[in-house]
Formats: C-alpha cells, sequence, structure tokens
C-alpha cells in the first residue's frame, strides 16, 4: 500500500487558515458527498478516533454525512448544537492505536476490538487533510478501500493482514502488515526489501500451524486467494544456486501434494463402499485425495490432507473440532451444527456431484457445496484431530464478503446464508420455470396451500428443501376494507422473538384536556420494537378512551413540550428516562386550535427571574382566540386541581365548568413587582383576567401579556406561559403537576433463573400471534388499491424434517442495542408441536421432534464467543465443540442461558434419530 507523504502533507497544511466551525462543517460535507460519488478501489481513507471526532461534531454542530453519533443526534437542549462544545484539541488517535514505533503510519496498527462509529470513524483522504490542516496531531493512520468477493463489493481495509514472517537463516521472527489482495509477488518483493535480499534467491513457505504446508508461488495470486491468514506464519529460506522454483505443489519432502477436486468423486458406491475410487486412489489416501475438476483444481492446505490420509477409529467419528482462524467462532459453532445434521451427514458422504448446479445464476457455481462437503468428510474421518477451514473461509469470503475479514459476526446469519447457498448450489432444477401465483379468492387452505407448494417445488428441489423447508399459512387482513389475503410460503428457520424481552412497560401520565379529571399515570405494556400506533392502543385500553374520544402524546422536557409523537414514531426512540404525557380529549375538539399551557414562578424577587415548573398542560379554544377565551380555557383546565373552600357565599357566585365550580375572585390580582413591570404597569387593565399570561413564540420565547382584549393570531397550536403568584398556590394544588414520572424508572433487576424462565412455547405464541404491520411495511391492499397498515397472522402448516429455532437474543436499532440473556427453557426430547400445525394432511408426518444440537453464544454484542452443543446419534451422547477442543456434556448440562440456535430432528421418520446410518458403518 503507498501512503500518502505525510510529512509534505502537514507542511502544505500548515498555511490552512483557521474557519469558523459552520465553514468546517460545510467544507467536510462537501468533500464527504464529493468521494461518495466517486467510490472506487485504491481510495484512501484515515481512522479517527470517535472520542475526538465526537467533539468535533459538537464544536460544529452538525452530523456530517453517515458519520451519525447517538448521544449528539438526539441531544435535546437545542435543536443544533453550535454551542454544545469547545474548539477540539489537536487529533488525537492515541486511544484506538497499539503500538507507535514506527515511523511510518503504515506501521501503526489499531486495537483488534475496535467497533466502527463506536470505538473509530473512517472519513476520506481530503476530509483528513482538511481536519488535519485546522487541528495538526494524529497520528494519520491511512487505510485503504479494496473490493471483496465475486460481487466486487468495496470495503475499507481497516485491518491489514498480519504475517509472522519466519528467517530460517537466523531464527528471527518480523511482524509484517500487508493487504490481504496484494498478490504473492508483492509479498516476495515485500520480503526481498526488508531482508535485503535478492528476489531470485527466497524462497516462502505457507508456515501455518508452525508447520511447513506449501511452497508459495510467486504469482499474481492474492494473499486471500492463497488461504493466508491473520497472525499465521510463514517461513523464510533461501533456494540452493540454480535451483528453478518449480516445486509449488510440492511439501517438505519433494513429494506432490494432494489436490481438492472442486467435484467430489464419481463411484458406483458411496465413498465408503468400495476398494477404490473411480479417480484411481486407494481409500486408505481419504476423501479429499482425489485430482481432476471441471472446475480447475486448487492445492489443498497440507494440514488439511494429513487430517484425512488415515481413516478415524470409529468410535471418534464426528468429534474432529474447528480451529479458530480469527474470530471465527461464530462461523465454527454453525458448521458444527450442520456437519451433525444426519440427513446432511448421509447426503455429503455419498457421491452427490450429480445433484451439483452449476449453471444456477442464484449459486456459486457449486463450489460452496462442493467446499462444505469437502470439510464434513475431513470432519468425519479426522478422529480427534481439529481441522483448519482455511479453504472453506477462503470460498466463504469470495462468495459472502460480508463475513470475510476478522470480526466477530452472527451464526444465525451464516447459517441462513449456508442453508440458501447450498440450496441453490444443489438445486435439481435446471431451468427454473416462470409461474404466476393464483389469489386465494376463499378456496380451501388444503388447496391453496397444496397449490403453493408445487410452485414452490417446480422451482426449487434440492437435500436443503427435502429435509429443512417447512410451509406457514400467512393472512393479512385490510383495516378499512377487510379484505383478506392468504399466502403460503416456505420456511428454512423459525426466529422466535423472546416474550419477556420483546415487550416493555412504559409510564404515561394522562390529563384531561377538558378539566374533567385530576391527572392519573398508567402503566402499560407494548412491544419493544413497536410503533405509536401500540402504544395510544395500550394506553386507550388502560384509560378506558372512549370510542369519541383521543389522545395527544407528547414528550416533557424541562417543563415544556419537547415534541408530540406522530403515527411514524417507533418506540424505541422513546428512552426509559423520559417523561411522556397524553393529553386526552373529545375528538371534535381535537379539530379545535390547541392551547399549549406552561408555568412560571418568581426565582428571584430582586432580579425578577422567574424559572418553570410543573407540568405543561394542553386544552382546546371553542371561541375566537382572545384574552377572555384563553383566560377561561385556562381556568377550564385548571379546575381539578381546584383548593376546596368551605366559603359557602363565593360558592354561589362560582363558573360552572365541565361539572367543576370554579370560584371567581372578586379581588384585584396582588402581583409582585416584578411581575407588574412585564405586564407594563397595567393592573387595571389586566385585572379583568384571572391569571396572569404571557403569549410566546414556539421556542418559548418573546413573552408578550395578555390582556381581556387581546387579539391572537389564529393558529393550530396557542402557547402561553402561566404566572404563578400567591394567590395561584393558594386556589390550586400544584403537586398534581409535580414530579411527573418518568417513562421506566429502573429497579433492581434480578437474574433469572430456570425456574423464572420463559419456555420455547411461548416464545412459539409470540411469533405466531396477530399484529399489525409497521409503518415502513404497508401492504398494497388490492381491494382499496392503496397501502394499509394490515395486521397479520402466521400459522404453521407443514412441517420439515429438520427444524431450526433462532432465538432474537439479539436487537439493534437508530438508539437500542443489546444482547438479551434470558433464559429459554426448551425440550431436550419429545417437543410435540402438533397444536400449531393447521394443515390436517396426515401425510405431513410426525409433529414430534428431539434436540440434536445448539449454537450458543457467550457473552455481549460485537464480540462475545459462540460454541456448539451436538449430539452424536449413533452414541447417543452430547458433546461440546469449542473451536478446536471437543469434550463430553451430560445432556442435563446443555440448556443455558446462551442458546441461541436450536437444531431439532422429526422422530418416528422412516430413519428415527438414534439408529444406526449405513453410510456411517461402511465410512
Amino acid at each position: 500500500m503507498t501512503i500518502p507523504d505525510s510529512g509534505s502533507m502537514m507542511d502544505n497544511e500548515s498555511l490552512c487558515l483557521p474557519c469558523t466551525p459552520e465553514e468546517e462543517a460545510r467544507i467536510v460535507k462537501e468533500l464527504t458527498e464529493k468521494d461518495e460519488s466517486c467510490l472506487k478501489e485504491g481510495n484512501f481513507y484515515y481512522v479517527l478516533s470517535t472520542r475526538w471526532f465526537k467533539k468535533w461534531q459538537k464544536y460544529v454542530g452538525k452530523e456530517i454525512g453517515e458519520y451519525e453519533m447517538e448521544d449528539v443526534s438526539i441531544d435535546k437542549q437545542s435543536s443544533t448544537l453550535t454551542k454544545a462544545g469547545e474548539r477540539p484539541g489537536p487529533i488525537d488517535n492515541t486511544d484506538i492505536v497499539k503500538n507507535e514505533e514506527g515511523r511510518d503510519g503504515g506501521d501503526l496498527q489499531l486495537h483488534r476490538t475496535l467497533t466502527e462509529q463506536v470505538d473509530y470513524v473512517l472519513v476520506p483522504q481530503l476530509v483528513w487533510e482538511k481536519l488535519h490542516g485546522w487541528y495538526k496531531g494524529g497520528p494519520g493512520l491511512p487505510r485503504q478501500m479494496i473490493s471483496l468477493g465475486i460481487q466486487k463489493t468495496l470495503s475499507v481495509e481497516v485491518y491489514p493482514l498480519a504475517l509472522k514472517l519466519m528467517d530460517s537463516r537466523d531464527k528471527s521472527e518480523t511482524i509484517i502488515h500487508i493487504s490481504k489482495k496484494a498478490s504473492l509477488k508483492k509479498l516476495y518483493e515485500h520480503v526481498s526489501t526488508l531482508k535485503r535480499v535478492d528476489l531470485e534467491k527466497i524462497r516462502l513457505w505457507d508456515y501455518f500451524n508452525d508447520c511447513k504446508q506449501t511452497v508459495l508461488a510467486k504469482s499474481n495470486q492474492t494473499l486471500e486467494e492463497s488461504n493466508l491468514q491473520m497472525d499465521q506464519s510463514i517461513f523464510l529460506d533461501l533456494q540452493p544456486d540454480g535451483f528453478v522454483s518449480s516445486r509449488s505443489n510440492m511439501d517438505s519432502t519433494g513429494n506432490q501434494l494432494a489436490l481438492v477436486s472442486m467435484e467430489p468423486p464419481r463411484s458406483s458406491r458411496t465413498i465408503a463402499g468400495g476398494p477404490s475410487l473411480s479417480n484411481g486412489y486407494g481409500l486408505d489416501y481419504g476423501s479429499s485425495l482425489y485430482q481432476g475438476s471441471t472446475f480447475g483444481s486448487v492445492s489443498t492446505d497440507m494440514e488439511d490432507a494429513r487430517d484425512s490420509v488415515r481413516s478415524a477409529p470409529q468410535r471418534d467419528r464426528g468429534l474432529a473440532g474447528l480451529q479458530n482462524l480469527g474470530n471465527t467462532c461464530f462461523m465454527n459453532s454453525a458448521l458444527q451444527c450442520l456437519v451433525h445434521t444426519p440427513p446432511f451427514v448421509d447426503y455429503f458422504l455419498q457421491d452427490y456431484s450429480d445433484e451439483i448446479n452449476k449453471q444456477n445464476p442464484l449459486g456459486m457455481h457449486g463450489e460452496l457445496a462442493v467446499a462444505f462437503g469437502e470439510l464434513l468428510r475431513k470432519l468425519w474421518s479426522s478422529g480427534r484431530t481439529a481441522v483448519a477451514p482455511r479453504a472453506f473461509k477462503g470460498k466463504l469470503a469470495r462468495f459472502a464478503p460480508q463475513f470475510s475479514g476478522y470480526n466477530q459476526h452472527d451464526s444465525q446469519e451464516l447459517l441462513a446464508f449456508l442453508l440458501d447457498g447450498l440450496h441453490e448450489d444443489l438445486n435439481r432444477v435446471k431451468q427454473k420455470p416462470y409461474i404466476e401465483t393464483k389469489d386465494y379468492d376463499g378456496r380451501p387452505d388444503e388447496e391453496v396451500a397444496s397449490e403453493f407448494w408445487r410452485y414452490h417445488k417446480a422451482r426449487n428441489d434440492s437435500i436443503v428443501v427435502d429435509v429443512c423447508q417447512g410451509q406457514y399459512k400467512s393472512t393479512l387482513v385490510c383495516p378499512v376494507c377487510s379484505k383478506i389475503s392468504i399466502t403460503f410460503d416456505p420456511f428454512m428457520y423459525l426466529s422466535l422473538p423472546l416474550p419477556s424481552t420483546t415487550t416493555r412497560s412504559m409510564t404515561i401520565t394522562v390529563f384531561c384536556a377538558d378539566g374533567s379529571s385530576l391527572p392519573m399515570p398508567f402503566t402499560v405494556n407494548v412491544s419493544k420494537y413497536g410503533y405509536y400506533k401500540d402504544l395510544f392502543q395500550a394506553l386507550g385500553t388502560a384509560c378506558c378512551l372512549e370510542s369519541d374520544e383521543t389522545l395527544i402524546i407528547a414528550e416533557v422536557y424541562e417543563h415544556k413540550i419537547y415534541r408530540y409523537l406522530d403515527n411514524g414514531e417507533s418506540l424505541p426512540s422513546i428512552k426509559d428516562d423520559e417523561c411522556i404525557v397524553a393529553y386526552r380529549l373529545s375528538k371534535k375538539h381535537a379539530e379545535l386550535p390547541m392551547l399549549e399551557i406552561c408555568h412560571r414562578y418568581l426565582e428571584n424577587v430582586k432580579l425578577g427571574e422567574r424559572k418553570r415548573f410543573l407540568t405543561p398542560l394542553v386544552t382546546y379554544l371553542e371561541d375566537a382566540i382572545n384574552g377572555t377565551s384563553i383566560d377561561l380555557a385556562v381556568a377550564r383546565v385548571l379546575g381539578p386541581l381546584k383548593r376546596k373552600t368551605f366559603s359557602s357565599s363565593n360558592k354561589s357566585e362560582g363558573i360552572k365548568v365541565n361539572g367543576s365550580v370554579l370560584e371567581e375572585s372578586t379581588s384585584d390580582c396582588q402581583m409582585d413587582t416584578a411581575i407588574s413591570d412585564e405586564f407594563g404597569g397595567k393592573d387595571s387593565e389586566e385585572a379583568e383576567l384571572s391569571f396572569r399570561l404571557c403569549l410566546t413564540d414556539d421556542r418559548g420565547m418573546n413573552c408578550k401579556p395578555i390582556s381581556k382584549d387581546s387579539v391572537i393570531k389564529p393558529s393550530k397550536i396557542v402557547k402561553v406561559i402561566l404566572d404563578w403568584t400567591d394567590k395561584e398556590h393558594e386556589s390550586y394544588d400544584a403537586s398534581y403537576l409535580k414530579d411527573l414520572p418518568m417513562v421506566h424508572k429502573p429497579g433492581l433487576t434480578v437474574k433469572k433463573t430456570k425456574q423464572e424462565s420463559i419456555s420455547l412455547f411461548s416464545c412459539l405464541d409470540a411469533f405466531l400471534k396477530e399484529e399489525p404491520l409497521g409503518p415502513e411495511d404497508m401492504w398494497y391492499c388490492p381491494g382499496c388499491k392503496e397501502h394499509r397498515q394490515a395486521t397479520k397472522k402466521l400459522d404453521l402448516w407443514k412441517l420439515p424434517d429438520i427444524i431450526v429455532f433462532h432465538l432474537k437474543r439479539f436487537s439493534y436499532s437508530r438508539f437500542l442495542k443489546n444482547k438479551l440473556d434470558t433464559f429459554v427453557n426448551f425440550p431436550i426430547h419429545n417437543l410435540d408441536l402438533s397444536k400449531y400445525v393447521k394443515s390436517k394432511d396426515p401425510s405431513g408426518g410426525s409433529s414430534v421432534y428431539e434436540l440434536y444440537a445448539i449454537s450458543n453464544h457467550y457473552g455481549g454484542l460485537g464480540g462475545g464467543h459462540y460454541s456448539a452443543y451436538a449430539k452424536l446419534v449413533e452414541e447417543d451422547r452430547w458433546y461440546h465443540f469449542d473451536d478446536a477442543h471437543v469434550t463430553p456434556v451430560s445432556e442435563g448440562d446443555i440448556r443455558t442461558s446462551a442458546a441461541y440456535l436450536l437444531f431439532y430432528q422429526r422422530v418416528n421418520t422412516s430413519k428415527p434419530m438414534g439408529e444406526s446410518s449405513g453410510v456411517h458403518e461402511d465410512f
């Protein structure tokens, strides 16, 4: 990687003149947009510490492009942040740099556990040059954009490949950093320069696991294509004089290395059945030792070949671990579950070459299926010797670059990709027919379901469909015209919400806008990831909202209404420490202009300082908007707070508003001098109103006193401030407007025990319950000819032989990222799903299942660790697969709060769980 000369760049930047915060924000935004318009491989980006970048964002008061920080974007103190921070000091990246001994920026490496947007941001080179010119500091951390996979996905290589160079001459070790997209030829040149050795004399070995695997050819093949891994070793020795390197496929003894075929061997019998394979290699050499391929052969890892040289003892088959190649525990966990799926073991240990679909445009030309099949065979023939899945990881990176690199990923996302990819690579349908589905039109469910399944099988037919795909019924109902749409869709796994953690309790205080009753707090349970509509419905039910009434829901911040919630509001945007109120009124009154009332009191008499307090109120204005109508509206909404009086004479003169008697004042309002001054000393004129009121603008500023005859400009919302004096405190009980409760007050959280756990059935119930679609998932109703927020109901119709349950423990949103450690109590034996299956077709098979594998996740978001439990059905015994380590585990210990993916197999099929497979015995 060629890095710009940072020294000359600094000299030029020192000439940059200071800019205003607004100018800096504008310049950075324009440069960022310019870069986004011309993304290409080779562009340079610089890593910036989020800690420093946040300070800069607060200083300029802007979020630039995609660099959005949560604690900045939700700041309520101002709509912009121009005054939120002081000018930051020099750029400081020291908190993300691991070492600083290098002279060049390319030698500086980052801590391995960093997360983009959390620990660092990436800025284009031109943005870095501007920021460095303004602030200096550093160090500069340039990184290059590379393309990944066959789809050429662009990504910034934040972590270049780190290789440990072992020098055979002096036994020294040197760490070199180089792009994984660099060629082997570039690697040779880099080592030649570093070690000051003639390029022609150098010979480099792939030294994975500190053992000579193969000579690295001096070619244009990339390091990624050569399956070199992060932090692995390469071995340097010198070629003897006159030696010509033609041994790229020779091992250290000079023997030719076995080549991995891109196609499984053909044989009249299974791989376990005959004395020799069709390619001429004897069975003793293992399943992976054969040559010839329509794809072209590639050399294997020697450690993989050695794993397969000798057949493993019968008792140890299926007990091989997988080496961790750098945060690949997520991959190892999912793979162990799949390679211990009995139908897959039977299938991939046989000759499946006839089913490889190389022409499927949705597949991976059969390469993923072959790579998975080869890996499965190695794992079932290696005994207890751990296998390094380097070749498989290379294929995965090529076809799914989202899983490349060395970051932790989600085992469920990988499982979904693998199942879909294996299906397309093994799809028996070579030419998919075009099929136009028919509408439901009130036909019997059995007829429609059978039709949909025939259509699906006409286009999709593979081992994955045979054993992993089921069918569910989806019912959509239009809320306007009641149009019903029913479809029957396939599924490969079921993602189940955890009901105890998919809901949240929210405390909302409800005020009556017509002054008919006192405010009352209500606590409701709503979907944690629901919308305004869900909160409105739950709150309406709790407060017994009538059909002709509605609610106006708002957030209160610093004793004023910060915002009104609208239909598109997502509930995760409402934090637990916020205060939410609702104003109840009739629908006809909701069409009238609204009056928003905030409260103030005199904090300092001498200085005339007033301070907001209490909860703002909202009511409506029926008559012409003037001082009198506003005064009456304030009296009406304060009615429930009126203190009881024992003066019968005053009560007879009261004003009755919605059943509440309000006392009329018979004396002038005695106000503090400071308050009177604000009203210009016109006490005689203002005394005609019951309250001291000021009209404000939308920001609550520019207070203008309101008199009886004040004419107010018509507006949907009129905002006023009520100044409380001793008179108001004596007449009204303000305690009802104090201490507004938070949405949720955190208390002591008690860790769930198995006795307090939720069941797998309750998760399934939550998945299948009827619920409204979100505003972003609106359904186009063929009856209304418009998009509607329909209700959706799922039902299981056809169950597969293998069913996978995904427990949704991870939640991501703009405002919330969380890992749920709730213990889910799931059955190991006799999981009966018959009550959930709506189809009555007896040919559907048994609805009883047995657990055979679990993918576990331990720890929190952005890291943690994956492992797997898998059952060897022939032994009827469970094992713990923790990367390369495999240990027995008792059945009573496999149920934990780390369970993430649950794998079940149908019992009472043609080959029940526990019945020995002939393929296994022969193999």
